[in-house]
């Protein structure tokens, strides 16, 4: 039987769940920065005044930490592998419409999960 330790990346994480914010806004700066290294990825959210920008930044953040603190390991030998925003639970209000309506409002939240690898 043979060990197959030596053959895996090890993986950090880092997750923000029930982002205040709708996925929408954020998959645009999850795309600009998958693929890309870590510190390459932080210098290009910073140039963004997006409130979904500085959300993303700070999940990036918190993976490097992780693996600064677990395995130190630099910054500059992370990738950004794997950035998921998916959409989260919402929450209705209702609001006064034209002619007498209620119309719905959805307050729409966000899970945003990264995942950085070592080079």
């Amino acid at each position: 039987m043979q060990d197959n330790t030596e053959d895996k990346v090890p993986q950090y994480r880092a997750a923000h769940k029930f982002a205040p914010i709708s996925a929408r806004k954020v998959r645009a700066f999850a795309d600009l920065i998958r693929g890309k290294y870590a510190d390459e990825a932080l210098v290009l959210l910073e140039c963004y005044p997006n409130r979904g920008a500085r959300m993303l930044e700070k999940v990036v953040k918190s993976a490097a930490s992780a693996a600064e603190d677990r395995d130190n390991v630099p910054m500059e030998r992370l990738v950004v592998a794997e950035v998921r925003v998916d959409g989260g639970p919402m929450q209705r209000r209702w609001r006064a419409g034209s002619r007498g309506v209620s119309t719905v409002i959805k307050l729409r939240s966000s899970h945003i999960n990264v995942v950085l690898e070592t080079v």
